[in-house]
């Protein structure tokens, strides 16, 4: 059985997984993992999903709060409520879940394997994804991790101007500039997975790359799990390299506002 969009090109949904596994591991080896903290989604609509070439699956159905109507027919892969993201790397098939969303928006078919469902966070995530959708960038990947020194930051009321952090990020390393070219939004403290965080979320994606959590965690979307990953991994390095200069017991000085205005003319997409 095969499930695919005709208006979209084919694409290898394995190669896909085993990039979700890659960079799964990565978060692990890098401590933005803990317990089971994170979930991602991709939306695998332009990949012939051939259920034959998969472990076991099973079929269920749930019903959405709420129709998603540009997701309409759309397969949405989407990491499993409770899983960790260093077995993810191991099993990005049987710790995932592939829900194929009703014509009508509301109604999902689900393939998991027995014990799996869908992440807590699928309404936060069908959200971003339906921007993501009418944003026309093409970015179809949603990844929420928790990078160790941008959420240490946020402790700090100085940091949760996102102008004022972008700022500083941007100033520790040339390709911060370069790669996060619409910078950081912050977002004050909301309950985890909360209706009201998805909505700031989708707020503050209007006009950043990357979306920081106060003392949570950190969100970025891309054309792929790979492009998430460097967008995080790019600030977290300029919040490292802001730590370690204050911890040897001074200010960085930092990139120039001239330096910095170069670098978003130069390599500005």
């Amino acid at each position: 059985m095969k499930i695919v969009n005709e208006e979209y090109s084919s694409m290898d949904v394995l190669g896909i997984l085993t990039s979700i596994a890659g960079i799964a591991s990565l978060l692990w080896q890098k401590g933005w993992a803990e317990r089971n903290g994170g979930n991602l989604s991709v939306n695998i609509t332009a990949s012939a999903v051939d259920w034959c070439v998969l472990p076991q699956l099973q079929l269920s159905e749930f019903q959405l709060e709420r129709p998603f109507i540009l997701l309409a027919g759309d397969v949405i892969y989407l990491t499993g409520t409770g899983t960790r993201m260093r077995d993810v790397a191991q099993q990005p098939v049987e710790k995932g879940c592939f829900i194929k969303v009703g014509i009508d928006g509301r109604r999902c078919e689900v393939w998991a394997a027995p014990g799996i469902s869908p992440s807590s966070e699928l309404p936060s995530h069908f959200a971003i994804q339906e921007f993501l959708k009418s944003d026309l960038r093409g970015f179809t990947t949603v990844l929420h991790t928790h990078p160790t020194e941008l959420i240490a930051l946020t402790h700090n009321r100085l940091f949760l101007d996102g102008s004022f952090l972008t700022k500083i990020l941007w100033s520790m390393i040339p390709e911060t500039r370069i790669f996060i070219q619409k910078g950081v939004g912050v977002l004050p403290y909301a309950k985890p997975g909360s209706n009201a965080l998805a909505a700031l979320t989708l707020e503050a994606l209007t006009n950043h790359d990357v979306v920081l959590w106060e003392k949570h965690g950190a969100l970025s979307v891309g054309k792929d799990i790979a492009d998430c990953f460097d967008n995080i991994d790019t600030l977290n390095k300029s919040a490292q390299i802001y730590i370690a200069a204050r911890q040897a017991g001074f200010q960085p000085e930092g990139l120039s506002d001239s330096q910095m205005d170069e670098l978003g003319r130069v390599y500005e997409r």
